[in-house]
């Protein structure tokens, strides 16, 4: 009869002390993404494949069904990035793809779409699925979703969507047990911050670069 009892509560321990482990590799991982990311350092992509590999399986297992397919997304993303980082280059003079800042209209346009969807989505989810938190679910995902290609393109705005996706993010893990995770996503935020100022750094000086030679062109 003991032994019918402990059987159970047993193998849960080591499932979540299996899940744990992978999800410190894949925090580890996900923090180095975003170290290298800051720096526009080209290697970010192959921590993010890993990382979103791991965690495509893990949230699945806790049933966040948006989470995990948003990150099958982020592994596609990650081999994209890493081409359109490596080879979409200025035409002009072969320097690498520069950080560019795009306008409010078309920001503003971006959120309302994205909004429409993400509400859409979880709609069906919330009558279609077992997802948990289907519309706050759906929303990070959409938006998620969104902010990886800007990441990719290099539109230094994507800075300002990863805060607030962390932000919500930090409470939805925090519903689902995922202690590691919500603590990277408070790390995430802060990083997020210095991140934003860091590539505003580099754009200010990139564009000087471009001003001072086309000035010596000019001359």
């Amino acid at each position: 009869m003991l032994d019918e009892i402990l059987q159970p509560i047993q193998t849960a321990i080591s499932e979540a002390s299996a899940m744990t482990g992978w999800e410190a590799i894949a925090v580890i991982l996900a923090i180095a993404y975003l170290v290298l990311a800051m720096r526009t350092n080209i290697w970010c992509w192959a921590a993010a494949f890993v990382s979103t590999a791991i965690y495509t399986v893990l949230f699945w297992k806790v049933s966040l069904l948006m989470e995990s397919v948003l990150n099958v997304y982020y592994m596609a993303m990650a081999v994209y990035g890493f081409w359109l980082w490596r080879y979409g280059k200025k035409e002009t003079d072969n320097t690498e793809l520069p950080i560019v800042s795009w306008s409010l209209q078309t920001h503003l346009v971006i959120i309302g779409v994205t909004t429409v969807i993400a509400l859409v989505v979880g709609y069906l989810m919330a009558n279609n699925t077992s997802a948990s938190f289907p519309y706050l679910d759906a929303l990070t995902t959409c938006f998620a979703v969104m902010t990886t290609y800007l990441v990719a393109k290099k539109v230094i705005e994507n800075w300002y969507y990863w805060m607030a996706i962390n932000s919500l993010s930090i409470y939805l893990y925090l519903q689902k047990g995922l202690m590691l995770t919500s603590g990277l996503l408070i790390l995430y935020l802060f990083m997020a911050i210095s991140g934003y100022f860091m590539w505003r750094k580099k754009m200010q000086q990139d564009n000087g670069v471009t001003s001072i030679s086309l000035n010596k062109s000019a001359c």
